[in-house]
């Protein structure tokens, strides 16, 4: 095509030069030249078209590509934001099935452990019952004499506030005596007392005396409070379990003041019966502390919701848990690992303050504070001691209580 357009304008050019050499007083020369001239031009003009119409179509196939590769770069893009997204929801997923799975772990070991020891216990129970040695015999004597005729002490510990060490509580401890005021040591009695079904008897007596405590306490300073121990049994015990709770619901507005507590494992292995009644309690406005407790890996929500304001550790356990980074931690809503400095804050949190006990020396009150412990138990605080035998007499049970006591006893 381009071809004969050329041979198109050397015809024009042609026309152009005969009609100048043949209209015109110019010579042959010129009249070529002219006509050389035309076809020159016109062939330039179409070169110039060509061109710029191949430069608009080169512009529009640009445009193309451009635009094409804009759509491949958004394209790259959202497969690049989706693949993160799924990176993400990925990792999410596997750390919410590991944390699930190392908590179905520890709760199968805790189980196994439980039924290990269920069944430890079983094996090493006698097939016939063992025969009651004398010493045994003559100190449950003594517990049945003493708890007949009233002869049941209370030895109190002071609880301080760190760092001022103002005394904020004290935790009873119960104490029996002999009729020549020998003491029969908690480590000989108790377990006497628990063989005989005796635990809840020596409860009542000492939730008695520390109610009247409390009260005489209250006169000085309402702030102060008393931790009294109180056993499984107790809480389980059918037939004293009624005369505990009546005896409460007289005493109410000392709920403040009276803090009931038990052993962290006999908490952690609860019946639905002391449950139950543990919830009777906290109705009435009563907390509840535990103590011997060997982890931070505390249930925190559980705790909680059972009324447990209070709990107890030994000092030096306490600090090496909280050394060590790789330490138990307690459960609660917090997601990241919690830092030793923040454990007792944690707690707080869920209304639940941390006590230090058996600290007995300066240096272990060092380190507490480090922590920011805030309560602290021990002897380099003051060792338990009798309360006054004037406040021994005026708090000395009724002897309405005492019949109904000893009856049970």
């Amino acid at each position: 095509m381009t071809f004969f357009l050329f041979l198109l304008y050397l015809a024009t050019g042609a026309g152009v030069g005969y009609s100048i050499f043949s209209f015109t007083a110019v010579g042959l020369p010129l009249s070529i030249a002219g006509g050389a001239i035309t076809s020159a031009v016109l062939g330039q003009i179409h070169i110039v078209a060509r061109s710029g119409a191949a430069n608009k179509e080169n512009e529009a196939r640009l445009k193309s590509v451009e635009k094409r590769m804009t759509e491949v770069d958004r394209n790259n893009k959202v497969i690049e934001a989706r693949t993160e997204v799924l990176e993400q929801t990925v990792k999410v997923e596997l750390k919410d099935r590991s944390d699930a799975l190392v908590k179905e772990m520890k709760a199968l070991e805790e189980l196994i452990a439980r039924l290990m020891s269920t069944f430890q216990n079983q094996l090493e129970q006698p097939t016939v019952q063992k025969k009651v040695s004398p010493i045994e015999d003559a100190i449950l004597r003594d517990v049945r004499d003493a708890l007949h005729d009233g002869r049941v002490d209370l030895h109190l510990q002071p609880i301080v506030s760190l760092p001022q060490r103002r005394v904020a509580f004290y935790e009873g401890f119960t104490r029996l005596r002999r009729p020549d005021g020998s003491l029969i040591l908690p480590a000989d009695f108790l377990d006497a007392a628990r063989r005989a079904n005796l635990m809840g008897t020596i409860d009542n007596f000492t939730l008695f005396r520390c109610v009247q405590i409390v009260r005489r306490l209250a006169e000085r300073d309402r702030r102060v409070g008393v931790f009294c121990n109180i056993a499984a049994a107790s809480l389980e015990d059918p037939s004293l379990f009624p005369l505990f709770l009546d005896f409460m619901t007289e005493n109410q507005d000392l709920s403040g003041a009276v803090i009931f507590e038990l052993r962290a494992d006999k908490f952690e292995s609860r019946s639905p019966i002391m449950r139950a009644n543990m919830e009777k309690l906290a109705a009435l406005g009563f907390r509840f502390s535990i103590d011997h407790a060997n982890s931070l890996a505390l249930d925190l929500p559980r705790l909680q919701s059972a009324g447990v304001r209070f709990v107890k550790m030994n000092g030096s356990q306490l600090i090496e848990q909280l050394r060590d980074p790789q330490g138990d931690r307690p459960t609660s809503n917090i997601n990241r690992r919690i830092e030793g400095g923040e454990v007792s804050a944690v707690l707080s949190r869920y209304a639940i303050t941390l006590i230090a006990e058996k600290i007995e020396d300066e240096a272990s009150v060092v380190e507490i504070l480090e922590y920011e412990i805030p309560y602290g138990q021990g002897h380099v605080f003051g060792a338990p001691r009798p309360i006054k035998a004037s406040l021994m007499e005026d708090t000395q049970p009724p002897k309405a209580l005492l019949d109904r006591l000893s009856n049970f006893g």
